[in-house]
């Protein structure tokens, strides 16, 4: 299945939780914490702006980035996770 974001939009594949602490201990799934790190899997067309113009989104497919907890909303499609998130929501951009 392939999904396509509208406006300022964008899909992000979740990292995976921890498994372990620093100090070797191993989290059961209720403990985990929610990753606030993904990778861009699609983006929409942009922001409709007050002109009927589009502003372009600032992130690409591709990109691992940094967004903020407990924003967007999850969906799982073909048993993958994914959250769709408004751009606005992205709060950086991981270069490694």
């Amino acid at each position: 299945m392939k999904l396509k974001p509208l406006d300022d939009r964008v899909v992000i594949k979740q990292s995976e939780s921890e498994e372990k602490t620093a100090g070797g201990i191993i989290l059961p799934d209720t403990a985990k914490e929610k990753p606030q790190l993904g990778k861009v899997v699609a983006v929409g067309p942009g922001k409709l702006l007050k002109d009927g113009s589009r502003r372009q989104a600032a992130v690409k497919k591709g990109d691992e980035i940094i967004y903020a907890k407990y924003i967007g909303s999850e969906i799982e499609i073909d048993r993958e996770n994914y959250v769709i998130l408004q751009e606005e929501n992205i709060l950086g951009i991981v270069e490694r």
